[in-house]
């Protein structure tokens, strides 16, 4: 429940179909290996600096265009890049490589360990710098080309050949440099270069004191036993880690620790330097996740100088962003908060004087994209047309006045040039499967880059279709449903019920296949109907309808989810009598929940990775939504789902990655043990060396078993 790369089971690609029907099936081999059924992109497409020309890739080769004109020409090949690199003295590449632009005539790119500039009119290739193999965690230095990386738990400097030892912690408990606080709060780095690059900020994490947990590995193993790895996992309620910011200076060559004070297992969030390198801002939160402080320390000294503001609310805050600083002005910035309900942007002077809430309304803001040069406005991406779409929009800071800029229903995401007056435009809908474009600052199309072709037509799929339900409240719940393959309105089908309900997470969107992925449509293809619904705790909806799963997870969650299954037995097509569902992670969560909580509904169930009992989840995830299990005694008891396997009536398989490090595998064992203590009959599967999730060639394993399962049981 980390990552929507971790979290989300089955997110591959998105939007609804409106398609003919014809002869023509993909397999579950094509699902997961053939990318001509998936829509086609510009490949690394981006603006070059301090120009309206963008450029991207394309056939192995890089390809230019001007945001005023529809032309675009061939800048280079692959094979001119392979010259410069034989010159050089490189091993020549295969393909393309990725690609950011330093300037207008120069990018840079990485091969193994070295970072590379290529020059467009020398038509050479110069070696800025590089990194040990074993290196993790790398960060440049924009302007001086200085990479910070760890090596184990260690921070180390790499100046064109020359490398310095930041940090020397021999105590492995004790690690610099990466993400803490099991990635929470926005937080994916932990290491934090100044603006002119003269300090590097990092987080240095004491966990020696957090509970080992042991992770069993059987490959590769050495003399046949099995290896076993301790990671650090700390549990509800538990002791947690310790996290400090320390600050090296690189003309001093000594660090300093930002006097962050106690309690010591409070989180630090979202690290951010002010422009002229004076001061750090750190939000601070407390373990019990209800309040936060956003402090500023002077960078030399690590004095804490004063806190600007304090943020409470009596279920959670949660900082997601850091401050948002105009470049070369250290006087004003712009902060995230939920504090009217909707997630909105608001100006603060240094002091914490509040200047004034630049964003407002019944909708969430998801994303800040930047100041424009001028200082006279922001862009932003919020959910103001609908909560299952996303778009941009300019805001006049001085009148307050809103311009969208984003062209097209759907899902957008949008990059500005430096001057912010062309942005490219990436969306897609339930209609299109993907389309690239120029717009500019005041939302006029100028140009179309690229339109994707449907890469399912011709085969057999599912009309979907988006659509509201009401919760019990007569708030509405967004749901999608992907009809059989040549439905029959006289028929009765099966249902595959797929389901996810938990906080980060939003199923149903307004973009390609209405947000579902393949394997939902290969199943609609089987002859079920496929069902989806976001349930309140789910984002972009506001902090209320969020908020409203606070220490009784599993609660109204469980009762929206059977909103959808009223409705679904509304619906003549519908056989009730067999109805299955999956998910996975939180949704294995609901799975079990659902299969346990209403026995009578659900006849076949796959919960992978799922919760069992929150006691045994995270600090930082689990306490924000439940509070410590001491503090909330009642609500872990009604979410443990050890104490429902008596009602267990239909066949459920659970299926666990054995060296899972985010649900570990204690919570479907434990699940298993009471099973066969209560009599009842569970399946069990494990994917041996998988984590949270199960990857690569074996994730072709889990499709058939899933559908094999379903098959068997419905």
């Amino acid at each position: 429940m980390k990552k929507l790369t971790t979290l989300c089971f089955f997110l591959i690609c998105s939007g609804i179909s409106i398609f003919s029907f014809s002869q023509k099936q993909f397999t579950l081999e094509e699902v997961m290996s053939s990318r001509k059924l998936y829509p086609t992109s510009l490949q690394q497409l981006q603006w070059q600096p301090k120009t309206d020309n963008y450029s991207f890739v394309s056939k192995n080769a890089l390809i230019i265009g001007a945001a005023s004109k529809s032309n675009k020409d061939t800048l280079m090949k692959l094979n001119d890049l392979n010259l410069a690199i034989k010159k050089a003295k490189l091993d020549s590449l295969s393909r393309f490589p990725a690609l950011s632009w330093e300037n207008s005539q120069e990018f840079m790119f990485v091969d193994k360990q070295d970072y590379l500039i290529y020059n467009i009119k020398t038509k050479q290739i110069t070696k800025i710098n590089s990194f040990s193999e074993d290196a993790e965690n790398t960060e440049m230095e924009p302007a001086s080309h200085k990479i910070a990386y760890t090596l184990k738990n260690n921070i180390f400097i790499n100046d064109n050949g020359k490398q310095t030892q930041v940090t020397k912690d021999s105590d492995l408990g004790i690690v610099n440099g990466i993400a803490v606080h099991r990635n929470e709060w926005g937080i994916e780095k932990g290491i934090f270069w100044s603006p002119t690059g003269n300090f590097l900020a990092f987080y240095r994490m004491d966990q020696s004191m957090v509970t080992d947990y042991p992770i069993t590995h059987i490959e590769p193993v050495k003399n046949r036993v099995a290896e076993v790895e301790m990671i650090k996992y700390p549990m509800a309620g538990m002791t947690s880690h310790q996290v400090t910011v320390g600050v090296y200076s690189l003309k001093t060559g000594k660090t300093i620790f930002v006097k962050t004070g106690e309690p010591k297992d409070q989180f630090l969030t979202s690290v951010t330097w002010s422009p002229d390198e004076k001061f750090i801002f750190i939000p601070i939160l407390n373990r019990s996740q209800n309040h936060l402080k956003v402090n500023k320390y002077d960078a030399v000294t690590g004095d804490f100088i004063k806190t600007l503001f304090e943020e409470k609310n009596d279920k959670w805050v949660e900082p997601e962003h850091g401050l948002f600083f105009k470049e070369n002005n250290s006087n004003e910035f712009i902060w995230f908060s939920k504090r009217d309900g909707w997630n909105h942007l608001y100006k603060y002077d240094v002091e914490g004087n509040l200047l004034s809430q630049i964003t407002k309304g019944n909708f969430d803001v998801t994303d800040f994209l930047g100041f424009d040069p001028t200082g006279k406005y922001i862009s932003v991406m919020t959910t103001a047309v609908s909560p299952i779409e996303l778009h941009a929009y300019n805001v006049d800071l001085k009148t307050g006045t809103v311009t969208k800029i984003s062209n097209g229903k759907g899902i957008h995401s949008v990059i500005p040039n430096s001057t912010f007056t062309f942005f490219i435009d990436a969306y897609s809908n339930s209609t299109l499967p993907h389309q690239s474009q120029i717009v500019d600052a005041k939302g006029k199309l100028n140009q179309v880059l690229y339109t994707s072709e449907n890469p399912l037509k011709g085969y057999t799929i599912g009309e979907t279709s988006i659509f509201t339900i009401k919760a019990d409240d007569g708030t509405d719940l967004y749901c999608r449903m992907i009809k059989p393959a040549n439905f029959d309105a006289t028929k009765k089908y099966p249902v595959f019920y797929y389901v996810y309900g938990g906080p980060h997470l939003q199923l149903v969107q307004e973009r390609w296949l209405g947000a579902s992925d393949l394997f939902m449509q290969y199943m609609a293809t089987k002859g079920y109907v496929v069902f989806t619904l976001d349930n309140r705790g789910t984002p972009n909806r506001g902090r209320d309808f969020e908020q409203s799963i606070h220490r009784n997870l599993g609660t109204i969650e469980v009762d929206d989810q059977m909103k959808g299954v009223e409705y679904l037995k509304s619906l003549s097509f519908v056989d009730s009598k067999r109805m299955g569902i999956q998910g996975w992670s939180y949704g294995g969560f609901m799975t079990v929940s659902l299969m346990l909580k209403h026995s009578d509904v659900f006849k076949a169930a796959v919960a992978g990775g799922p919760v069992i009992d929150w006691k045994l989840y995270e600090i930082m995830y689990g306490e924000r939504y439940m509070d410590t299990p001491d503090e909330n005694p009642e609500g872990y008891k009604n979410a443990c789902l050890l104490n429902y396997v008596d009602s267990l009536k239909g066949r459920l398989l659970i299926i666990h990655g054995t060296v899972d490090p985010t649900v570990v595998m204690q919570h479907s064992l434990e699940f298993i043990k009471e099973s066969i203590d209560k009599g009842k009959l569970v399946d069990y599967f494990v994917y041996p060396e998988h984590e949270h999730n199960v990857r690569g060639i074996d994730r072709i394993n889990l499709y058939k078993r899933i559908e094999q399962y379903m098959t068997d049981h419905l």
